[in-house]
């Protein structure tokens, strides 16, 4: 057996009943066969992918908290410390239902490569709870959060792990656990990205993983010869990535027509109004029906068992933006039958191996999440810069870099696809470009 199957077989006895996880590692090992079976006798007696697939540390504790009705709740929390080899612990905090350790690590292990793409020094790590913030009070949340950080806060700190926030993880939140960081440990310390704009903040965070995915889409179709303007975009989500996906698109002069939550989604033929869309779902915490009772163009769809929402529908581009496996192979054909030119995610993974495969095999231009919605954790990384200088960027100066890190990241993994024989495989090229300074690191810093 090659090393990547002896590896694959590795994860799957060691991590038992971590689906995710194991797709996520299959799909890195599978496209770094090539590179990997160059070095295969190094790297075997190294144990590199061994280290590499299992984490520095995994921290699983119990959240005991009060609800308004004086009731004791208890919920898990995870932190998956992966790797450290290019700089401390980044990665998001995940508050939702479906939250478990085999997601926790396979956002974790998809988090190294994203880290590394980005060219600034973070290592990859995530974290979370199976907490769900809906329907809580602020003082519910706010109960959750501090007990949270009672625990969590003994692992983190601004050299050696920095959190950030991640579905069901927004401002609000951030700041809870901030303040309750800061009070236990009594340092103000740039512990946590995606803190308030008052309190250490970087500008542009808010629309940073939904604007560089836009900029990264751009500079993909570019090198193909394709003008993003006038382009009919299909969005899933109506989160933070989704929102700023869909303004960057109009911006660039594209036409997004639909985004989804968790109970319905919406076809607008005339072009989501941001506006009306950023008002129900920022400030009203609402459901899309009230978008479509606003929106006279607009069509509400609710979600069925077997129904494929907006990716039925026409169009140009696809901005996958919600959450893992969104997009299957069905999917995929109706998006190949309506004439879809590119796929590019901006959410972690929401694009089943099989509907990949697929699309590549159709020649749609495909860019996984870890290079199209690395903006997100480089503007966090900037923020990061900015509290150890104890400085403040303008927008405009954020948005720069946001947009030139994006911009350099399409580069390094089209020219490393084409360096390994793989023009226009993009997620190979990913893979590859994230995985050798990792792997140079690791060999250069010994046995740890």
């Amino acid at each position: 057996m090659s090393y990547v199957d002896d590896v694959l077989s590795y994860v799957v006895e060691k991590n038992p009943a971590q689906p995710e996880f194991h797709q996520a590692v299959k799909e890195v090992l599978e496209s770094l066969r090539v590179v990997i079976e160059a070095n295969e006798e190094e790297y075997r007696k190294e144990a590199l992918l061994e280290r590499l697939v299992t984490p520095e540390r995994q921290i699983l504790f119990r959240v005991p908290w009060v609800d308004d009705k004086g009731q004791v709740q208890v919920n898990n929390g995870f932190r998956v410390q992966f790797n450290s080899a290019i700089g401390p612990y980044k990665g998001g905090l995940r508050f939702h239902p479906s939250v478990n350790l085999g997601i926790i690590k396979f956002l974790g292990f998809e988090q190294i490569f994203k880290n590394s793409l980005t060219g600034l020094p973070i290592g990859g790590g995530k974290g979370g709870s199976d907490f769900d913030p809906k329907g809580k009070s602020d003082r519910e949340v706010m109960a959750f959060c501090q007990s949270f950080m009672t625990e969590l806060y003994r692992h983190i700190g601004a050299d050696t792990d920095v959190p950030a926030g991640d579905i069901g993880v927004g401002g609000r939140e951030v700041g809870y656990l901030f303040g309750q960081y800061k009070r236990i440990r009594d340092t103000y310390e740039g512990v946590l990205t995606g803190k308030g704009l008052t309190f250490g903040g970087s500008l542009a965070r808010t629309e940073a993983t939904g604007y560089g995915l836009l900029y990264l889409t751009r500079a993909m179709l570019k090198a193909n010869g394709i003008d993003i303007k006038d382009k009919t975009i299909a969005v899933s989500g109506a989160g933070n990535v989704a929102i700023y996906a869909i303004q960057k698109a109009q911006q660039m002069g594209a036409k997004p027509v639909t985004c989804s939550d968790s109970t319905g989604w919406i076809y607008d033929p005339e072009g989501i109004d941001v506006a009306l869309l950023k008002e129900v779902k920022e400030v009203k915490r609402a459901r899309l029906t009230e978008y479509a009772a606003k929106r006279p163009s607009a069509q509400y769809h609710e979600k069925k068992n077997g129904e494929h929402g907006v990716w039925t529908v026409k169009c140009d581009i696809a901005l996958p933006c919600a959450t893992q496996n969104e997009l299957d192979l069905e999917d995929a054909k109706a998006l190949v039958a309506n004439g879809c030119k590119a796929v590019c995610e901006g959410a972690n993974m929401p694009t089943t191996i099989e509907a990949t495969e697929y699309l590549q095999a159709n020649k749609v231009f495909f860019v996984g999440g870890k290079a199209a919605n690395a903006g997100g954790v480089a503007t966090s990384a900037l923020e990061m810069s900015q509290n150890s200088e104890r400085l403040s960027w303008t927008f405009e100066e954020v948005d720069s870099k946001l947009q030139g890190i994006m911009e350099n990241i399409f580069a390094n993994i089209d020219a490393a696809a084409k360096k390994y024989g793989m023009e226009g495989n993009y997620v190979a090229g990913a893979n590859i470009a994230g995985f050798l300074k990792v792997a140079e690191a690791m060999k250069a810093q010994g046995v740890v």
